[in-house]
């Protein structure tokens, strides 16, 4: 069996019971960084062979995983912290076992998102998870151009180095909103310092961060009314609408028919 294992992101005593159980258990350990994961396994005096698997080699990593599986081998994947494959490697590893047809399974445990969204308590009972943003500029603003009608609280991981080209940049697309940057979680000096994104974010960075965005305010009828027939579409397609509910509810808040507005979504 192959485990997809949660690790701590932070305090080493966030492990489950089952985490240990399952690295102990381990014929190999895949892991991102063999160095980084020594540290947690030495803590709990796990002595296993560690693979490497991180962004660079996760194909050929993923072969070997497959491998190991069909001679009948136990196989545990983990990431420096938290969840493999949630803004870590590890997603390549899931569908190239799929398509081999090997099973696999999943240990859950500490989360650096979601712990973010509660030590900032902003709207957390519908949220959007993005996670890093593309390192070139126009890249980034055109994928926050695709959030910036969602009603949703939006998570973002990021980099102490981008931090605060992040935050200008969801300026520039989303205006001004509040907004929380989560530092240092289940560590001492874990820190969520909420601030608006007009204003930016004070002082050095240093650490991983999760900036956690208030989501678009909602428009009333009239203001959307100002939109373009697509755009006023889009905006509830942005809600989580799909496009034929859309489309009813534009022509509702416009006044016309459903197939008067037909033609403006067809490309969408």
């Amino acid at each position: 069996m192959v485990y997809f294992v949660a690790t701590p992101i932070g305090n080493l005593k966030d492990i489950s019971l089952r985490a240990l159980e399952v690295l102990r258990a381990a014929d190999v350990i895949f892991c991102e960084d063999t160095r980084h994961s020594l540290k947690l396994l030495n803590a709990y005096e796990i002595k296993k062979p560690l693979v490497a698997c991180h962004k660079f080699n996760e194909r050929s990593a993923a072969e070997r995983i497959i491998e190991e599986a069909r001679a009948g081998k136990e196989v545990a994947i983990i990431s420096d912290a938290g969840m493999p494959v949630i803004s870590d490697p590890g997603g390549q590893v899931c569908a190239a076992l799929k398509g081999a047809g090997v099973r696999y399974t999943v240990v859950p445990g500490a989360n650096a998102a979601l712990s973010a969204l509660i030590l900032s308590a902003m709207p957390a009972e519908r949220f959007a998870f993005i996670g890093f943003l593309p390192d070139k500029q126009g890249e980034r603003r055109r994928l926050l151009e695709r959030y910036k009608q969602l009603g949703l609280t939006l998570v973002f991981h990021a980099a102490p180095q981008d931090v605060d080209r992040y935050i200008a940049d969801m300026f520039e697309v989303f205006g001004d909103r509040p907004a929380c940057a989560v530092r240092e979680i289940t560590k001492i000096h874990e820190e969520a310092s909420a601030f608006a994104l007009k204003d930016g974010l004070p002082g050095e960075k240093r650490g991983e961060y999760v900036l956690v965005v208030g989501g678009a305010a909602e428009q009333g009828p009239g203001e959307l009314n100002a939109l373009t027939e697509t755009e006023h579409i889009k905006y509830y397609m942005a809600q989580g609408l799909d496009k034929k509910e859309a489309v009813k509810r534009a022509a509702k808040d416009r006044g016309v028919t459903k197939s008067e507005l037909y033609k403006f979504g067809i490309d969408l």
